[in-house]
């Protein structure tokens, strides 16, 4: 071959690969929403449409309401579904200081935006002594006593969560009530709650993809008297300033098994915290868990507690500046024992005071550390 066709054939050669890379690089369709299963996409068995003062909900061809009250005409689409069966809220509106009620085996799709008032002790949305309740998207806005308020649930499944709140709490599993079973939560974000985000208890397999909190009061996930628990990433900025709480918080024997051991069955990923209060806190005889990352930075309180908790660990991350990173305990509850903590610490102290039993510390950075 002579010296030109073989330029030439590198030359071409050189053009067949930029083409491939081009056409490699260029993003091909996506299916649409629809496509994938979007709010109220599909033929829902009953659907909530119109808008203020002049709503309609229909099962199939069949209008079940027809009227000014949001609220009655939501609880009618609820109603008149089965177990088994899917309603569709498309319509935005208002309930006022009211709730709505979802029984056993039913889907509830939020479409729409629901905005709520403060009803007290009462949840906006609740599903108390039920079996596989489904709510896979659900936009909330208002200043609820509870927007959304659980007990006694086995099979519970929550999608993408969008609470952008003026006040109260996002989501809370009653303290004095009967044990949750399987529990499994999407995304989940809460904007200005006054409380928490997040508040479970007494709960027997958790499941959460994300909790993302924004300028809320408390905690933005606060996980008590449960056990095996999986979380992937709670990220809160500007969470709990002020208060004791944190962007994560275990308190009230979490994690505690229940033949009373604190074997490892409390999993969480990634913990992100921006300015705020704490950004982890251990509390109150809970322990059972690994902490795979965290991100912690300027934490107006401990960026950092562990007091009296059994079988912790930090594996892995970095805190910048706030508050100190600490082990402690209180005289009430049995000493802190078994921490292991890894991490990277800068513009900030690490203490251990009192104490505790066999605490493991690997800190690098540029941290005073001060322990025992």
């Amino acid at each position: 071959m002579s010296l030109t066709n073989r330029r030439l054939g590198f030359a071409v050669a050189a053009i067949v690969a930029l083409l491939a890379a081009l056409l490699a690089s260029v993003a091909l369709p996506q299916p649409t929403a629809s496509a994938q299963g979007s709010c109220g996409s599909g033929t829902p068995h009953a659907t909530v449409t119109g808008s203020s003062g002049a709503y309609v909900t229909r099962e199939g061809s069949t209008t079940v309401y027809s009227g000014s009250d949001y609220r009655a005409a939501v609880q009618a689409g609820v109603d008149t579904i089965s177990s088994g069966e899917r309603v569709a809220v498309m319509a935005s509106g208002s309930i006022g200081a009211n709730t709505i009620t979802i029984q056993s085996g039913k889907t509830f799709e939020g479409c729409g935006t629901i905005n709520v008032g403060n009803r007290s002790g009462r949840g906006a949305i609740e599903a108390i002594g039920t079996t596989n309740v489904r709510i896979p998207y659900l936009t909330m806005t208002g200043n609820p006593y509870f927007g959304l308020r659980f007990s006694g649930t086995n099979g519970l499944n929550l999608g993408q969560i969008t609470m952008n709140l003026s006040g109260g709490l996002g989501i809370r599993f009653d303290r004095d009530a009967a044990w949750n079973y399987n529990v499994t939560m999407g995304d989940i974000y809460v904007s200005g709650a006054g409380s928490h985000a997040v508040e479970t208890f007494k709960i027997d397999g958790l499941n959460i993809n994300s909790v993302t909190a924004r300028n809320v009061g408390e905690s933005g996930l606060l996980i008590q008297e449960s056990r095996n628990v999986w979380v992937g990433t709670v990220d809160g900025d500007n969470v709990a300033a002020g208060t004791g709480y944190a962007t994560l918080r275990f308190a009230n024997n979490n994690g505690q098994n229940a033949n009373g051991n604190y074997n490892t069955n409390v999993y969480v990923d990634n913990v992100i915290s921006r300015g705020g209060g704490r950004g982890v806190f251990c509390v109150s005889q809970s322990g059972g868990t690994v902490i795979q990352n965290v991100t912690l930075t300027n934490n107006g309180n401990n960026a950092v507690l562990i007091e009296n908790c059994y079988n912790f660990s930090i594996r892995g991350g970095t805190v910048n500046g706030g508050g100190e990173v600490r082990v402690a305990a209180r005289s009430e509850f049995p000493n802190t024992r078994d921490v292991w903590i890894t991490l990277t610490v800068n513009n900030t102290s690490v203490r251990e005071s009192p104490c505790g039993d066999n605490v493991n510390w690997t800190i690098s950075g540029n941290a005073s550390v001060n322990v025992c």
